[in-house]
């Protein structure tokens, strides 16, 4: 009975129109290019392209891909057209100009970290001389004094 069930959740699932002919108001086929890309259960992601690039331009970018970058080509388009929304200005250059300040900012610290520990270096090997030469000093001393 269950299985049953899961078929024709299933069967029906096909049935659907994928995001983008349910957006455009179209009759979803087989042979969708957008449907592998923009399934039913995630309007939001070809809403935002859509509004974003507008579907002939995603259909356009589609057909001049090639067949195994298509999947990185929609992830790349989705990212922008969401990154597009949230700063209409920037866009993706804004997330990648906070980034490039992040990792100056970052780099700057790692230098004065670096410049720290060498300092440290430098006390250490100061202070393991000086206790050798102390150490050098007391056994001159020691041999000489004690006859």
């Amino acid at each position: 009975m269950y299985m049953e069930q899961k078929v024709v959740m299933v069967r029906a699932r096909l049935d659907l129109p994928c995001a983008a002919c349910r957006t455009l108001h179209r009759k979803c086929d087989h042979g969708c290019l957008l449907a592998p890309y923009f399934p039913a259960d995630e309007p939001d992601k070809f809403a935002s392209v859509h509004k974003v690039f507008g579907a002939s331009n995603v259909v356009k970018m589609l057909q001049v891909v090639k067949e195994g970058m298509k999947e990185d080509a929609i992830k790349s388009m989705v990212y922008e057209a969401h990154a597009r929304l949230q700063d209409p200005v920037y866009g993706c250059a804004g997330v990648v100009l906070c980034l490039q300040r992040c990792v100056e900012e970052l780099q700057g610290q790692l230098g004065a970290v670096q410049e720290q520990v060498l300092e440290a270096h430098l006390q250490r090997d100061q202070l393991a001389s000086a206790l050798m030469g102390a150490t050098e000093v007391d056994a001159f001393l020691y041999a000489h004094c004690s006859k």
